[in-house]
């Protein structure tokens, strides 16, 4: 069997692609995947370290302001969706899975036009405008919450999954984790990320967190704020904490990128960040207490719709993007930190929204789907 995976842009579309991409590799046996993304996307470096083979298509959105946008966007979907055509025609797949992004447009366009059957994976209780054209066209378009069909087209075969999460996430235990990232087995960690691109207003108060934490008697702050946002906060960190006299040692580990989250995830014992879907998949299933900051950059405010329901299940803590400011992260990690109990009970309510069955679901539609397309006489 031959499927070919698409989706890019963020992690968020990017690891659920590689969840199921594991998963197929363990089911089915011998079974050959390729994962097609953009050149400029971060699927072009994470995928290729994921060890799938991965190729490269033209694409950009066409939400845009202005006619000069407009075309290029067009443009750039007519060339993609010739490449697609392309590498579909070498590769000829029985099955595309999309997760999303731009990218997913020209290649899940072309499949449909060679009439290879399409299944959309949705990670967002409000889905992406990607995912809604193409649903039209799929044979299976998999969402994490039931409410999430009422964006879709009547008569769309949706089937309620969750969220896939790499097996990685699920499988590290603390201990390795700990002993993977050099952290002392007992002392607190908080994970702070804005997500893949970073997030200017998340930095600022993890700043002032990162000088905060320099001063306890205890505790570690694993800091991801982003590629373009590195240099900056490093020197700003670095001013901060000369004026107070104190360096950062151990205490607080800046990146521009966490490339091990599956280890991050589980030596943590608070996550504060975003709340994109893939993220709140992956915490849920490691019971992972949360400060959450949704977006409000993204689209249709779905990010704000993802974190009220831990909000709802006592799993989170949201605050308000315009709201994040340093003093108030520092006094609320300070006060989860300080009881023990709280923490116990937000962890558990996040355990119980996990699915840790989700990726296991997504594939066995997948594999129907693919079945269903072959002759009769090869299924």
């Amino acid at each position: 069997m031959r499927v070919l995976l698409t989706g890019g842009g963020t992690g968020g579309h990017i690891y659920p692609a590689l969840a199921i991409a594991a998963e197929l590799k363990r089911r089915v046996p011998g079974c050959e995947l390729l994962y097609v993304g953009t050149r400029e996307g971060l699927e072009s470096r994470i995928v290729p370290r994921a060890g799938l083979p991965f190729a490269t298509v033209s694409a950009r959105g066409l939400m845009r302001k202005g006619p000069r946008e407009m075309a290029a966007g067009l443009l750039s979907l007519t060339r993609g969706l010739w490449q697609a055509d392309r590498i579909l025609a070498r590769f000829r797949p029985d099955v595309v899975v999309g997760t999303g992004g731009y990218v997913a447009a020209p290649v899940a366009l072309a499949a449909v036009r060679r009439r290879i059957p399409v299944v959309i994976q949705e990670q967002n209780a409000v889905p992406g405008a990607t995912n809604r054209l193409l649903a039209r066209w799929a044979r299976a378009v998999c969402v994490p919450f039931a409410d999430a069909g009422r964006f879709f087209p009547a008569g769309t075969p949706l089937v309620v999954t969750g969220n896939p999460v790499r097996p990685e996430i699920v499988t590290v235990t603390r201990e390795a984790a700990r002993a993977r990232l050099g952290l002392d087995r007992a002392e607190p960690v908080v994970l702070v990320t804005g997500g893949s691109r970073g997030a200017e207003r998340i930095n600022r108060a993890a700043l002032e967190l990162a000088v905060a934490v320099t001063g306890w008697q205890e505790g570690v702050l694993l800091w991801a704020c982003g590629e373009r946002y590195h240099a900056e906060f490093r020197s700003r960190l670095e001013q901060r904490l000369a004026e107070v006299g104190r360096p950062a040692g151990r205490r607080v580990r800046l990146f521009p990128y966490i490339d091990d989250m599956p280890a991050a995830y589980a030596a943590a014992d608070l996550y504060v960040g975003r709340a994109g879907a893939t993220t709140l998949a992956e915490i849920t299933v490691r019971g992972l207490p949360a400060v959450l900051v949704p977006s409000p950059h993204v689209a249709h405010h779905e990010q704000d719709e993802n974190a009220r329901v831990l909000e709802r299940a006592g799993a989170a803590v949201v605050i308000p993007d315009a709201e994040c400011t340093g003093p108030r992260l520092v006094a609320l990690v300070q006060e989860l930190l300080q009881a023990p109990d709280r923490l116990a009970t937000m962890a558990r309510a996040s355990r119980q929204l996990g699915r840790p069955d989700a990726t296991a679901a997504i594939v066995e539609r997948v594999l129907e789907v693919a079945r269903a397309a072959l002759p009769a006489e090869s299924r």
